[in-house]
């Protein structure tokens, strides 16, 4: 593999990290260990290979950053701008559990939800079966996560019990007596058979923080369990963020995420679903928006392994500036997955002549009897419409808002929280100009 050469700070301290964790599991521990030993052999991908041709890793490469060795002492008010109504919340700083900042009630008898460290100690039997079961260990980013798991969320819901209070887990990231901090967020999610959850994934910064965010969320839908997820970036402009999110699926599971993002200097998010029995149905859905010289990767990945199962995907993008953006979406369709119907498109809007993105829908198919489509548009507000909205009276910057905000509302449409989408809709309302003319047409 061609890499980049990665930065000492992340990996020199290494030993040090694994001491001071004290005495661990032996298969934890070997987990730990391989991670390290596969990103010290790789390092950062670089741009001469494939996955990564279009986004250059080399501004986190080459930065120092430094594992936070305390979390500061935020309030519940300084998080007010990142939480969500009646939520239940798992709240982490710089990728550790802050039980000040917490507040996790009212669940249903036999429902798990908390931080892994902690189901490290008290459910290890339930850590050990999934944990690190589905993420492609082989992905850089994913052994350097691997390698340095401490912490992160823990969800368990049992069979047949259904959470109908929504999860949030909200992790913040911060610079350190000026200094820039990496996390390694590692979440665990399980559903059992005929569950039924709703939970949000909020990745937030400060304004002018500078940090390095690298999760990696395992979410496991047994069957027939229900789970309807968001996921919600809106990092410091100055941060920088690359997550995989690996979804696992059994039989008559039906799964819906919705990717909001529009935070960070440079964003990259691996999406995978395994459709891995019959009656599956998947909604992989997103939205991101991007200014300035912001940069924001999607990768995309459904393997759809059994019969009879559905998937769609529907990813918008809002570009400005000089703002660079790519999509990258395959569907795999394995030998034996007669029936499949699956559907990708991704549709981006270009405000400026000067942004970019680059969108490559793909569909990869081995079986004979499906019913697949994908495809990818990217343009410019169009004439004939703002000139309509304008002979009605409206001003032109007014007409470029309402249609920006009318591209973006078909994903958040699609949202099943309303709670989600009215503060994405809030926040469209205040960064588009002439916002209070949008909300008052819509």
């Amino acid at each position: 593999m061609t890499t980049v050469t990665a930065a000492p700070t992340l990996i020199a301290d290494y030993d040090a990290f694994v001491e001071a964790l004290g005495p661990q599991p032996p298969w934890l521990e070997a987990l730990r260990r391989k991670g390290y030993e596969h990103f010290s052999d790789v390092g950062f991908p670089s741009m001469r290979l494939e996955a990564w041709r279009k986004t250059n890793v080399k501004p986190i490469a080459r930065r120092s950053f430094r594992r936070a060795s305390s979390s500061p002492a935020l309030s519940r008010q300084q998080l007010e701008p990142f939480l969500v109504p009646d939520c239940a919340e798992l709240v982490f700083v710089n990728g550790r559990f802050s039980a000040q900042l917490s507040q996790v009630d009212a669940l249903p008898e036999g429902v798990y939800v908390g931080n892994l460290a902690s189901a490290l100690k008290d459910k290890p039997e339930w850590v050990e079966k999934h944990l690190a079961q589905y993420a492609d260990a082989q992905h850089p980013f994913v052994a350097l996560n691997t390698a340095h798991i401490e912490d992160g969320a823990f969800i368990y819901v049992p069979r047949g019990v259904q959470v109908e209070r929504t999860i949030h887990l909200v992790f913040i990231g911060t610079t350190e007596d000026g200094e820039a901090t990496v996390s390694y967020p590692r979440n665990l999610v399980i559903a059992e058979e005929s569950a039924e959850l709703t939970m949000i994934e909020s990745y937030c910064g400060f304004s002018g923080e500078t940090y390095f965010t690298c999760p990696v969320t395992e979410i496991v839908g047994e069957a027939n369990s229900v789970i309807d997820h968001y996921r919600i970036g809106q990092e410091s402009l100055d941060a920088f963020h690359v997550a995989t999110q690996k979804i696992h699926l059994l039989r008559d599971a039906n799964f819906f995420t919705h990717s909001i993002n529009h935070g960070g200097a440079l964003v990259r998010n691996d999406i995978q679903a395994y459709l891995d029995a019959e009656g599956i149905s998947c909604t992989l859905n997103g939205l991101y928006l991007a200014r300035g010289s912001q940069h924001v990767d999607h990768q995309m990945r459904v393997d759809h392994a059994k019969p009879h199962c559905h998937s769609y995907e529907l990813f918008k993008g809002i570009l400005e500036d000089k703002a660079r953006a790519v999509f990258n979406g395959r569907i795999q369709v394995h030998k034996d997955a007669q029936k499949t119907d699956a559907k990708q498109s991704s549709r981006n809007l270009l405000l400026s002549p000067d942004a970019l993105v680059h969108s490559n829908p793909q569909l990869e198919i081995y079986a004979d009897d499906v019913r697949c489509t994908h495809g990818s548009t990217t343009g410019h507000l169009e004439d004939e419409a703002i000139f309509y909205l304008r002979s009605r009276g409206i001003s032109e910057e007014a007409a470029k808002s309402l249609l920006t905000y009318a591209f973006a509302a078909e994903v958040l449409n699609e949202f099943r929280l309303e709670s989600v989408r009215q503060d994405i809709e809030e926040f469209l309302f205040t960064r588009l100009p002439k916002g209070d003319i949008v909300r008052q047409a819509v």
